[in-house]
Formats: structure tokens, C-alpha cells, sequence
């Protein structure tokens, strides 16, 4: 995983401490975007995980 990912969380998310994930886009040269890495809002530091974009946009359109 590249240290210099950009997170961001929703902006439908407030900064009052509640439960949120925050995403971040794995850009290569060969590929517009080559993962989705997602992490706890609260824990930055914390443990991540990865998938690809095509389960991203698979959950995504579950959850609509």
C-alpha cells in the first residue's frame, strides 16, 4: 500500500465521533485505479484493507 493515499470519508459524515469508514484510491500509471483501500475513521492508524474496484462498485450498488 502507497503511504501517500489520500483519505476521505463521506460527506455525509459528521466529525462528531461517529462510526465511519474512510476510503482511498490506489492510482497506477497501467490503471485508473487499481484498489480500494478502506480503514476506520477513528483509528487512522489502524489496521486497513483492500479490494478491488469491481467489488467496491459491486458494494456500492447494494447499498443505494
Amino acid at each position: 500500500m502507497s503511504s501517500t493515499l489520500r483519505w476521505f470519508k463521506s460527506s455525509y459524515s459528521s466529525d462528531s465521533g461517529g462510526e465511519c469508514i474512510e476510503v482511498a484510491f490506489d492510482h497506477h500509471v497501467t490503471s485508473p485505479t487499481s484498489a480500494v483501500h478502506l480503514r476506520d475513521s477513528k483509528v487512522t492508524d489502524g489496521p486497513t484493507f483492500a479490494v478491488a474496484p469491481s467489488s467496491w462498485s459491486a458494494f456500492l450498488d447494494w447499498a443505494k
